[in-house]
């Protein structure tokens, strides 16, 4: 009846177009605030508002600014946190995957190693950056932090190692790791190692093993009262994850050398 009686009084039967309010940004300030947002990718709402109010002298809230993006496609997410690389490191790196870049099935006999720290709490920093979907891995989405890894692979991959022949280990250039002592440890065992540039976590699919470790640790709601306790929810976890994606790891060994070749020794998506 209503569409009838539209139709006899206006003739027409279409809606009206929705008028609600106004943007108070025109097609140009958002353009120009989506420049703003990537000058700075870390900036937050509240800053990006005081850096608009500074550069225009117009008030925008919060809300505002974080919808204009939103449709931009700017979305605040979670930066990739990487270790600092000098030239040298860089150089290295490049150097490691070109002397590497043909390996196919040499991968599945090296046993990598990896010192990854799991904590009774886990810690979500508040650091947030801006980006379109699709380029997590460009510098500028990028936070480079030291890290610090606490020991204890050695005494359970020697043995191990001694039970696979052929295995080609591992292991970072970590002090530690090419002490004197160390060495001598290892060519007493007769273990063959694997040249490993420093600063290389990407190149390591153990490293995303332990990912998934600590992401399934993550759902787990129970608290942990001890380290012990941790220690035999972590085995537990390791004891039962699919082989399948394990082999996918090692399969991603040339895509993960060419992506380092790709980037001339630079920091990779892996």
């Amino acid at each position: 009846m209503r569409v009838w009686k539209q139709w006899a009084e206006e003739s027409r039967a279409a809606r009206k177009s929705w008028s609600g309010p106004r943007n108070v940004t025109s097609a140009r300030d958002d353009r120009r605030l989506v420049r703003m947002a990537q000058t700075d990718r870390t900036a937050s709402s509240r800053q990006l508002v005081a850096q608009w109010s500074t550069a225009t002298g117009v008030s925008l809230c919060a809300s505002s600014i974080r919808r204009r993006l939103l449709q931009r496609g700017l979305r605040a997410r979670i930066p990739l946190y990487r270790i600092p690389l000098t030239q040298n490191h860089r150089r290295l790196r490049l150097q490691w995957a070109n002397v590497h870049r043909s390996w196919r099935a040499d991968w599945q006999q090296i046993v990598f190693s990896d010192e990854s720290r799991f904590n009774l709490w886990y810690h979500d920093g508040r650091i947030r950056v801006r980006r379109y979907a699709g380029e997590p891995h460009i510098p500028e989405c990028i936070i480079e932090r030291h890290s610090g890894r606490t020991p204890g692979v050695m005494p359970q991959a020697i043995p191990f190692l001694q039970g696979l022949p052929g295995a080609v280990f591992q292991q970072d250039n970590a002090r530690r790791h090419v002490a004197k002592t160390v060495k001598s440890y290892l060519d007493s065992q007769q273990v063959q190692l694997l040249p490993w540039p420093a600063y290389s976590p990407d190149m390591s699919p153990i490293e995303h093993v332990c990912d998934i470790v600590g992401r399934r640790l993550a759902r787990d709601l129970r608290p942990v009262a001890s380290t012990d306790e941790l220690w035999l929810r972590i085995q537990t976890i390791w004891n039962t994850l699919p082989q399948t994606d394990i082999q996918n790891l090692f399969n991603s060994m040339p895509r993960r050398v060419a992506a380092l070749i790709a980037t001339r020794g630079g920091h990779t998506k892996y």
